[in-house]
Formats: structure tokens, sequence, C-alpha cells
């Protein structure tokens, strides 16, 4: 016996068959040596099944002779058998090998009656009809049945040209009644020449209609033939609901007439063409897009300022910026929406402050990210001649917000790039120009879109990658980093309690002394922000979470400074401290980096040599400029230092930044590297508790430079009680917070020869610079007057 996957073999039937399981090349070995090459063939229930046991095989089969075996390359073996009469298993005989059945055989019937005369007559009547509208059947076949006597022989030779599931040949096959499949056959006959009319009546009208130079044209048109003869007005109806919709929708005159004009147009198209689909997707936008729809509640100042303080600590400058603009749009009728941009180091809060303002106005909040941009299309959208068009991302928000007044956010402004497709960044010059913004227009859409009554809210980390012309349309608000109080604060009130309620913990099983908080922010991130101190937060909840399901909920864990290691491993970073002691020739430097300020370490030694000046550290080409300039003031200056005139002739000094991770530029080194110049050159020391920042020029003034709040709480996070800024920085002490200027003293200086005063230190430094103070004092004065 041979199990077949999904072909039935009908009596009569000459058939190729494909043999390679092991079962079924030994029935075929078996057979072939048998007198009468005879084989028992059952098709299988389940096709993908490749080892049948014997439920999973029909009872009925067809006994067939095998009149030829080929072994095939591959290892199968193809056979060619002819089906002989039907047969039914009576049992399954026990073999390993192969399948082995006791069979009930069910011969044909030799004598038939009228009936079946007359069934024979009719199907072969029917067959012919049949493959007249059949092409896909050949002539002969219309031969050979007509040729055909034997009724049993006739009823199984039409199963093959007709489309039959293996469901119903198998059922076919279990006739053993001839005129029961008799009957079966010419419904289906009947059926299939149904299909066959409709199909080509079909196909006569698509031929009468289409235009022979398109062949797409032909295919829509078939399409829409086929919705006609099945009664379809789904296109005209969607016409109906878009002349609604355009009427409902309070649009301006220009915009009006626009849409009218396109769906007079749309109505006239065929709807299956495909310029059709484009003025329908324009109708939509224009019905989607919102026009007139503003947020419709005004908010009380005190409500806002609620908000904004319940979703962010401090941040002063942007939430008084914010009450403003609120206060001013309940005195004026009609107002512009502001355009701000937020400039900080990531993790300070600036995408999140820009959802917590639109919820403090109760305006919708929708986001644009803008980073790694290039297209100018992003903005301004594609033309309607392009295939596939589509409005810019503008347009694509203002769907989504669905009113005209909402808080637009424009992330990562200085992540966006230039090529051969323009440059996004001059498009959002109309974008963000209160002039020009209420008559936005769309390449897309080519209509003025009034912008102006969005509030529009960039973020940057550095304005470095903003054009100075869009740079002239935002008001610019920078975010600092926070202080270590502040972040303490955040931690408190926002971070630790969110990452309890994130990991199921309670107050009951967490506590977080403020000693283990504080050593957590300076040994374990190192960050402007508060993102990192989030991630720890979380690392803490985890480990407790753990605990708790292990010991129970009533588990109570208390996180202290002597189990933080415990928890979160060693530290990973290092937080610059002063030194215990004045040295010669190292000086306390202060920088910005990407997490805030910075303490540094600068140098300086000196060696027998030719006057050369070394400076390592991964330092700038703009800090090397400054060292050597600071070298040249101190050359100047060689008499009043009391050093040898021609020191730069005998002696080489070495300027190293050590533990300098990132590459290290800027002028603000510049007092600094020349103050540890003088202590290395006059062997003075430097006092320990100081630290200074400020560019130096060549008469020795001090210019100011930038990040000095970042600097001061980088010093006082170190240990420095003394820090010396540039005169014209005294402005932004204000900005430090009140209990840092209480701890720390800021000494603004406008010359070097101050700088050398305040940081040296020692009898030396004394009888250099004490006697002559007042000297110094004039010659200070005289410099900052001179001063442009």
């Amino acid at each position: 016996m041979l199990p077949l996957r999904e072909v039935v073999v009908f009596p009569y039937t000459p058939m190729s068959l494909i043999i390679g399981r092991p079962r079924s090349l030994a029935a075929v070995e078996a057979a072939s040596a048998s007198e009468g090459r005879e084989v028992f063939l059952a098709a299988q229930r389940a096709g993908d099944n490749v080892d049948p046991s014997t439920d999973d095989i029909y009872a009925f089969g067809t006994i067939a002779t095998i009149e030829q075996v080929l072994k095939l390359p591959d290892g199968n073996t193809k056979i060619l058998v002819e089906g002989r009469r039907r047969a039914r298993v009576r049992r399954f005989v026990d073999n390993a090998s192969m399948f082995e059945v006791e069979l009930e055989e069910f011969p044909a019937r030799g004598v038939v009656d009228m009936e079946v005369q007359a069934l024979v007559r009719t199907v072969k009547a029917t067959f012919e009809r049949y493959v007249k509208l059949n092409r896909a059947v050949p002539p002969e076949m219309l031969l050979t049945v007509n040729a055909l006597e034997d009724a049993d022989r006739l009823a199984d030779t039409l199963v093959a040209p007709l489309q039959f599931k293996l469901e119903e040949r198998q059922e076919l096959l279990e006739m053993v009644d001839v005129a029961s499949r008799l009957e079966r056959l010419y419904k289906a006959l009947l059926t299939e020449i149904e299909f066959l009319q409709v199909e080509k009546k079909l196909k006569s009208r698509v031929k009468r209609e289409r235009d022979n130079t398109q062949r797409e044209y032909w295919l829509n048109e078939q399409m829409k033939a086929i919705q006609k003869e099945l009664g379809d007005k789904e296109g005209r109806s969607d016409l109906e609901e878009l002349a609604q919709a355009l009427a409902a929708k309070s649009l301006p005159t220009p915009v009006q007439e626009r849409a009218e004009k396109e769906l007079r147009k749309l109505s006239q198209m065929n709807m299956m063409s495909a310029e059709a689909t484009v003025v329908r997707n324009y109708l939509d936008w224009i019905v989607d897009l919102p026009w007139a729809e503003q947020s419709a509640e005004q908010v009380s100042l005190s409500d806002a300022a609620a908000v904004l303080d319940a979703d962010h600590f401090g941040l002063r400058k942007i939430k008084e910026r914010i009450l403003e603009y609120l206060a001013v749009s309940t005195l004026v009728e009609k107002m512009r929406g502001p355009i701000l941009c937020l400039v900080g180091p990531p993790g300070v809060g600036k995408t999140s402050l820009a959802r917590s303002i639109a919820n403090a106005t109760q305006r919708p909040f929708v986001k644009i990210s803008l980073g790694g941009v290039r297209d100018e299309a992003e903005i301004r959208g594609h033309r309607r001649t392009y295939i596939g068009a589509m409005p810019g991302k503008l347009l694509h928000a203002m769907k989504r917000a669905e009113s005209v007044d909402p808080v637009l956010l424009l992330d990562e402004v200085d992540k966006m790039s230039a090529d051969f497709r323009g440059d996004p960044s001059a498009a959002l010059l109309e974008v963000l120009d209160p002039e020009q913004n209420y008559q936005f227009n769309d390449h897309y859409l080519d209509l003025d879109y009034d912008l102006s009554k969005v509030t529009f809210i960039c973020t940057a980390n550095s304005l470095q990658g903003v054009p100075l012309p869009l740079q002239d349309r935002l008001e610019i608000i920078e975010l600092t980093g926070y202080t270590e109080q502040e972040k303490v604060a955040i931690a408190r009130r926002y971070l630790l309690p969110r990452q309890m309620e994130l990991n199921g913990l309670t107050d009951d099983n967490l506590a977080l002394s403020n000693q283990a908080l504080t050593e957590t922010i300076r040994d374990y991130t190192k960050e402007s922000g508060v993102r990192d101190l989030e991630r720890q937060m979380a690392r803490i909840c985890r480990k407790v979470a753990r605990r708790v399901v292990r010991y129970g909920s009533d588990t109570h864990i208390k996180v202290v400074t002597a189990n933080l290691n415990k928890l979160l491993g060693p530290p990973r970073f290092r937080v610059a401290h002063r030194e215990q002691e004045d040295q010669v020739g190292l000086v306390k430097g202060l920088a910005v980096s990407p997490w805030g300020g910075e303490l540094l370490n600068i140098e300086v030694a000196t060696v027998p040599g030719k006057g050369k000046l070394i400076l390592t550290g991964r330092l700038g080409d703009w800090l090397k400029e400054s060292g050597n300039a600071a070298f040249t003031y101190i050359r100047s200056r060689a008499e009043a230092l009391r050093l040898e005139l021609d020191f730069h002739e005998t002696t080489d000094l070495h300027i190293h930044y050590p533990g300098n991770a990132l590459r290290t530029d800027g002028p603000s080194a510049g007092i600094a590297m020349a103050c540890a110049m003088v202590s290395a050159l006059t062997g003075i020391p430097i006092r320990a508790d100081t630290a200074m920042t400020g560019e130096i020029t060549l008469r020795g003034r001090v210019l100011p430079i930038g990040g000095v709040k970042e600097k001061v709480l980088a010093a006082h996070r170190g240990g420095i009680t003394r820090v010396l800024i540039p005169e014209e920085n005294r402005k932004d002490i204000e900005d430090i917070p009140a209990n840092v200027t209480q701890t720390v003293e800021i000494l603004p200086v406008s010359h070097m020869d101050r700088v050398l005063m305040e940081a040296l230190c020692g009898p030396v430094a004394e009888d250099l610079f004490g006697a002559g103070r007042a000297a110094v004092d004039e010659v200070t004065e005289g410099h900052q007057g001179s001063q442009p």
C-alpha cells in the first residue's frame, strides 16, 4: 500500500508519482516483484504528515498497476501507475517495513439501466458546453469523452479536468454507485459553466469599454465591471460623505474655494483612477487638519504654576516665562504663541518640561524629532506632482493635535544636517518667525496655514549646530546642570517614589538615607541631568524587590553608606577634591563638560632646556594657544616677577593635564596655566583652597568666559572655598545657588597681576606682592580702564 500526499488516484486514470519514504519504497519493490505488479493507493488525510499512521489514511482507495519504475539521482523513485478498480481497507496487516492491507474490492458494474444511460448522454452534452467555454481544456479531451461508452470509466475520467478539492475527490472515489457519481459530476459541470458564463460576460463588457492603448486602464475597468455586477455604490457614497464633511468644516475662504474646486473635479473622475486617489487624499487632508479648532479653557496662573512645580523642581526662568505668557494671553484677545529654545545638556528635563507646559496650559502636546533630518521636504512636504507625495512633519503634527494652538516640541534642532535635498533648518526660518508663520505654505497643501497660535518649544544640547539666522528667531533659555542639592531634592520628590512604584515597593520596604543618596550622586553618576541617577535608583529598588520576594512583604531595608556598595557595587567615578597642602606648580582649573562642571588639575614642571613650551593631556588647539599667550605674558613681566630675563632660553616648561578623559579645549584655562607657570618658575606655592577660570591676553587682562555657574558648583563639590572669575562675569554670580555662595568666596578679577596676588601664598609671595600691592592695584585699574 502507498499513502499519497494530496493526491487521489481514480480507476482508468494513469498517473506518475514520486516515491521517497522508506515504507513506500519497500511497497513499490514488493509490488514490482509480484505477479500482477498491483499496489493499493490511498490518500492521506493531512498532506504535511511525513510519517502517517493507519488512522491518517483514508480507507477508500484505488488498486493500480505499476507500469514503469525509474530510479532518480536524488534517491527517490518515479513510478507510472494506472488505476484499475476501487477498494476499501478491511484491516492493516502488521508489517514494520511497509503498509500491508487486506482489501474489499468494488468491481465496476457491467449492466446499466436506462437512468444511467440517460445520465451518460446528459453529462457528455454538458461537458461539451463546458469545453467550449473553458479554453484550458484541450479539444482532444472532448473526443476521448465522447468515445467512452462505459459509465464507470466516463465518471472517473471526467474528474481530472474539473476543479475539485482533495476532500471532494475522495468523496467521489468513495461513491460506488455510478449514478450518484454522474449526478455529482453533472452538478459540478453546471456550476463551472455558470461561472464561466459570468466571467465571459464581464470580460466582454470590459473589452467594449477599455482603451486599447492602456493596460492599466483595462484592469481598472475590469474592477469597475465587477463592482457593477455586485451592485457596489461605495464610491458615490464616499463623495457624499466628503462633501458633508467639507460643508461642516469651518474653513477660511481660500481653503473653502480650493476644496470645492477639487471636489467638483473628483466627482467627474473615475473613482478607480490614480488621479482620483490623489485628489481624494488631498481633500482628506483638508478635512482632517484643524483650521479653527482651539483649546477652549483659559487656565488660571495659580493652577498652571502648581502643575509646573509639581512636575519639575527648580527651572525658575522657564516657569516664569510660561506664566508671563499666560498672563498676557488673558489680557490680549489675539496673541501669537511664544517660540522658545531650551538649551542644555542631556537629562536636565527639556523634553519633559515641554510636556509639562502643555499640561499646565491644558493644550494638546505633539512632538517632532528633528535628529538626523536632512531633507527640506520633511518640513515643507512634497509637491503633489510626485508619486506618494505627503505633507511635511509640521502638518502631520497639527493633524495629530486636532487644534490650532498646541504645544509643539521641535526636539534636537541642533542635530539637523543638510545635503543635496536641501537644508531643513532653512525651512524652519519661516516656521519659527512670528512675522511669517501665520502664512506657512506647505508644498503638498499649497495653501496658507496659520501657525501663529502654536507654542513652539525647541530643544538643543548646544547652540553650535543651530544656524545664526535660526537662533535670531528663538527666545533662548539655557538650562544648566542641577546642583547636588537639587539632585537630592529631585531624587526625593520624583525619582525614588516613581521607581518604588514601578518596582512594587512601599515606604515600609525601603528607606534611603541622605548620606547614601549624596554618595550615589557623587560616586555613581557623572552628569548634568538626572537620567543616570534614576537608573541608579532603579537598581537599588530592584535589589530591594528581590529581597522582599525572597524574605516576605514585611522586609524593610535601609540603605546607608555602609551597605551602598553591596547594592551598587564599587564607585564608578572619582570626584576631584582640593589638595591638602599648598603646592608649587599645581593649580585647580575649572572646565565645563557634557555632564556639568569639572575640577581640573593643571601641573607645570620646569626642566633645563632651550625654552620649549610642552603641553600634554589631550588638549585642543585653542587651549594650546592660551598656554602660549600665558607664557608670553610671563616673559613680558619677568622683571616684575624677579625672573631671569633669559629664563626662556635656558628652561623648558611642561604643562600637563592629568586624568583628562575628554579632549579639553577653550580659552578659559589661560589664567590657571599662567598662575601655575609663575609658581613653578618662582617656587612660590599656590593656595590649595583656590580655583580659577578666565581667558588671558598678552597684556594680562582677564576676559569673560562661559559656564560660571557649573564651574563654581564643581569647585564647591571638590571642597574649594575661593574661586577667581573674570570681572565681567560678576553678573553671573546671581545665578549661583545661595547655599554655594555662602561657603565659596567668589573673587572677580580683571588682570593677571591680581590673580597672582590672590593665588600665590607664603612669605616669598608677600615679599614679591605685599610691598607693591598699591602699585599692582594701580596697574590693574589702568589695564581695566583701557579695556574696550
